[in-house]
């Protein structure tokens, strides 16, 4: 899961939350009288602890509750993980610390998140709370009141605009996952190499590497790679494998391709293993990559070096 400082895409944000400051309408919000700044913060958060897609969205400003809920499904949980910095539903506990600011404890099946909340700095009808997430980087929250009361501005020099996060979240997701795709690629490489240390020979299939019975290995069942990668798929990839004679007609060799299944919901680059075990990748727009495409940056940097 990644951590607050995901969000902090600096471009323009310091610019754009100067704007909103200076067309604030020079009314102050009292803390008093009605839930303040950091409670509806608090609020906000333990929503999102909750993974309440419905309770959240009514904590963000301006457009962007009726933006939140015109996301698919996928999205909004995404979102909301990031912001609660947990894959799974929590309960949230609300105290405070002996000074008497907010303590807010997410506690998840798979990991607790501990928020510390400092004193809000109220200017004009916006509000600004330093949040300190215990091992975890600290953050800044913006909040603006509105008619309904307080509500999510902007995280660390950011302003919330959902769709534009939406799409800054995908394609760093995408990017990650082609980035997996390359890992899996060349372990599935060593996984051959393997074989062929083991066997004297290349496996004929993908499917010959797959899981064994318990002390059961063979050529036919080599327990080298998951059953999912011996069917020939993984991460929303299609893997191939072809074995390249060498010139005497011998099967020393051997290059495997990774394509995007849907293209561009996984990946959009389709990558190359080739026979020296160099990695080629290139936008196909899901079809095979071949030796002829260019090879990926590491590789490239790598092949300038050593010339």
């Amino acid at each position: 899961m990644q951590t607050i400082s995901h969000f902090l895409i600096r471009a323009a944000g310091a610019v754009a939350l100067a704007f909103v400051v200076a067309a604030a309408p020079a009314v102050r919000a009292q803390e008093t009288g009605e839930p303040d700044s950091a409670a509806a913060l608090s609020d906000a958060l333990a929503a999102a602890c909750r993974a309440d897609q419905t309770q959240f969205s009514a904590f963000l400003a301006g457009d962007n509750p009726a933006a939140f809920r015109a996301l698919p499904a996928t999205q909004r949980s995404e979102f909301i993980k990031r912001i609660a910095l947990s894959d799974l539903p929590g309960k949230p506990l609300i105290s405070s610390d002996g000074n008497g600011r907010v303590v807010l404890h997410c506690r998840a099946p798979n990991t607790t998140v501990e928020y510390r909340f400092g004193t809000p700095r109220v200017r004009e009808n916006l509000a600004f709370i330093t949040v300190q997430v215990v091992d975890s980087e600290d953050a800044e929250f913006g909040l603006i009141h509105e008619k309904a009361g307080w509500k999510l501005l902007s995280l660390g020099l950011v302003l919330f605009d959902i769709p534009q996060l939406s799409r800054q979240w995908a394609q760093a997701d995408l990017l990650a996952s082609e980035e997996a795709t390359i890992a899996t690629l060349r372990g599935l490489g060593e996984a051959v190499q393997t074989y062929h240390r083991a066997f004297g020979k290349l496996p004929e299939t993908l499917a010959e590497l797959g899981p064994a019975p318990k002390d059961q290995i063979s050529t036919e069942q080599a327990s080298l790679i998951s059953a999912e990668l011996a069917k020939g798929t993984a991460g929303g990839y299609e893997f191939r494998y072809r074995i390249v004679p060498d010139i005497s007609g011998n099967d020393t060799a051997f290059e495997l391709a990774a394509s995007p299944k849907p293209y561009g919901t996984t990946g959009r680059r389709s990558f190359f293993l080739d026979a020296t075990g160099k990695v080629h990748g290139e936008d196909k727009h899901g079809a095979v990559a071949t030796a002829e495409d260019p090879l990926i940056a590491g590789e490239k940097a790598a092949t300038e070096k050593s010339e």
